[in-house]
């Protein structure tokens, strides 16, 4: 299954540092089938904070990164983060990756256009939301979903202030989001923030509410691949990559 993945390469705009062990941790799972080279962009302040979150997915930012990542030849980039898209609106999302898109010269995509993607992949309507940030900041992806034909249900909110308090997260808090975030009419729970560990807890997630359950690093994958031209399909990663 996974052998049609070797030469498939993505590469990760990846905003500061949290949960991005993650990547190299699949990379190993996968034996070589993908590689995910990841470069760190710059941020002014970590903060769930709509200034500060402008502030992290300025072009300025992301041509840098951009730039360091052409060294490792990937076949498909991805600003793998999803607060520091989707505060920028539906359009200003996709003029965030195009920008990416005329430096590199390669298929661009974001986390939170690969949430909606996702959605639409599987056949869904009508979405739960378990999110790490504060309401406000909540607000706007539920809005972002809204924009990209996906109704959204019920929006859970923790109020987490910082990528580095929710990279510490452990599975069981995570599973526990992803619980008290699901609603009974909900088709599936989206849980965004790639400062959140998930990629090994993927079918676990799901079995917590027995629907499927996408994650910000889970979608940022295959999004990755989807554009890329990789299979989408790989074993312990979910529904997502199973359809």
């Amino acid at each position: 299954m996974n052998e049609q993945l070797r030469h498939t390469t993505v590469g990760l705009l990846y905003p500061g540092f949290g949960a991005e062990d993650d990547f190299p941790a699949l990379e190993r799972r996968l034996g070589g089938a993908v590689r995910l080279p990841l470069v760190h962009t710059s941020v002014g302040e970590d903060a769930h904070r709509v200034d500060a979150l402008l502030d992290l997915g300025s072009a300025e930012r992301l041509a840098e990164g951009a730039r360091q990542l052409a060294g490792h030849a990937p076949d498909a980039v991805m600003w793998a983060c999803t607060s520091g898209s989707f505060v920028f609106g539906w359009d200003g999302a996709r003029e965030q990756v195009d920008g990416v898109a005329k430096i590199v010269g390669l298929p661009v995509s974001s986390t939170s256009i690969a949430f909606v993607e996702a959605v639409h992949a599987l056949g869904l309507r009508r979405v739960a939301v378990a999110a790490s940030y504060p309401q406000d900041v909540a607000s706007h992806f539920v809005e972002f979903l809204r924009r990209g034909g996906v109704e959204v249900a019920a929006l859970g909110s923790h109020g987490i202030l910082t990528a580095a308090e929710v990279g510490t997260f452990g599975k069981e808090r995570v599973a526990d989001m992803v619980r008290s975030g699901d609603a009974d009419d909900a088709e599936a729970v989206l849980v965004p923030d790639t400062a959140m560990h998930s990629l090994a807890w993927l079918d676990d997630l799901e079995s917590a509410v027995g629907k499927p359950v996408l994650t910000a690093n889970q979608v940022t994958i295959w999004e990755g691949l989807r554009i890329g031209g990789g299979s989408t399909r790989l074993a312990g990663m979910g529904s997502l990559f199973r359809r």
